[in-house]
């Protein structure tokens, strides 16, 4: 599959959340957005197009009329940009990161982040803006608006910044006063792990040393790297996997595969936690519906 350099009026009402309906009457009335024709005549817009209508969008969604907005010439867009960036701080990163990802362009998207930091600590923009960023890129990917070439970048941009994150603690952090066992894994086909990543780094934060076991996980090897009579934590991330009518059976494999000598506890974070709680599950398994209350969790281990 060829990655996307022109976009149909469709992509750009999914990429930026303006309808398509207006999109064409910012286009006819204002002149807005100039885009090419194929030989059927339905519209097919280029990069620039679409950046230059999310810039529209930001400003447009805090407070400025679209025939105000027309009237801006490109310096203008960028300095009521810049004016309402500080204060709608959130909405501006993710819209500046999508431009970022749909040019495969690091620098802006280290730009961004290092901008973020200025007034955010890395908890507050993983969660305010990293998770709210995937889970948008994630949407427009399965629904064809983008590639997955640029959904792997955005994920592994992130990746790679909470990876030097948890390195940062692992450096700072002293010899552990508890004495559990703490083991991060994903089950088999379960191949995204940014958030188990964030679980480390909050472990590894508290000073909790963990077993990072990572992606692809079958359950007859997690208890390798431990000895039997060793408490150990587990902890996992359910994003798409497993399968919804396989949770049950999954839960029941865990405890007849890696509690056969001792009643392991079980962590689980993920989207599925919705699925999880429709289930009646055994009392060693905690399913958490947040972040927050997983951090809480993390405290706990230490107290």
């Amino acid at each position: 599959m060829s990655v996307k350099t022109h976009f149909s009026i469709k992509d750009l009402e999914n990429l930026s959340g303006v309808k398509a309906h207006t999109i064409r009457i910012w286009e006819k009335r204002y002149g807005l957005l100039a885009p090419e024709r194929t030989g059927t005549n339905i519209r097919k817009y280029n990069l620039d197009n679409l950046k230059k209508l999310l810039d529209v969008t930001f400003i447009y969604k805090n407070g400025v009329k679209i025939s105000k907005i027309a009237g801006f010439n490109p310096p203008k867009i960028k300095e009521v940009i810049l004016e309402n960036a500080a204060v709608h701080k959130e909405f501006y990163a993710i819209n500046s990161l999508k431009k970022a990802v749909l040019n495969f362009d690091t620098d802006q998207f280290n730009s961004i982040f290092t901008s973020l930091l200025e007034t955010k600590t890395f908890e507050e923009i993983f969660e305010t803006v990293f998770i709210p960023y995937l889970q948008e890129i994630g949407m427009l990917w399965h629904m064809g608006t983008i590639d997955v070439a640029h959904e792997r970048f955005a994920s592994e941009l992130i990746r790679r910044k909470t990876i030097a994150y948890i390195d940062s603690c692992t450096l700072k952090s002293k010899t552990p006063t508890n004495k559990t066992k703490v083991c991060l894994f994903l089950p088999l086909d379960e191949i995204h792990d940014i958030g188990l990543l964030y679980a480390n780094y909050q472990l590894e934060k508290h000073g909790i040393k963990t077993v990072y076991l990572g992606t692809n996980m079958p359950l007859k090897s997690l208890s390798i790297p431990f000895s039997k009579d060793e408490s150990i934590l587990y902890i996992t991330y359910f994003t798409v996997k497993p399968d919804t009518n396989r949770l049950d059976s999954y839960l029941s494999d865990y405890q007849n595969i890696v509690c056969k000598n001792k009643k392991h506890a079980l962590w689980i974070l993920g989207p599925k936690h919705k699925e999880i709680a429709k289930i009646k599950t055994a009392s060693n398994i905690t399913c958490f519906s947040s972040l927050s209350s997983f951090i809480e969790g993390v405290k706990s281990i230490n107290s």
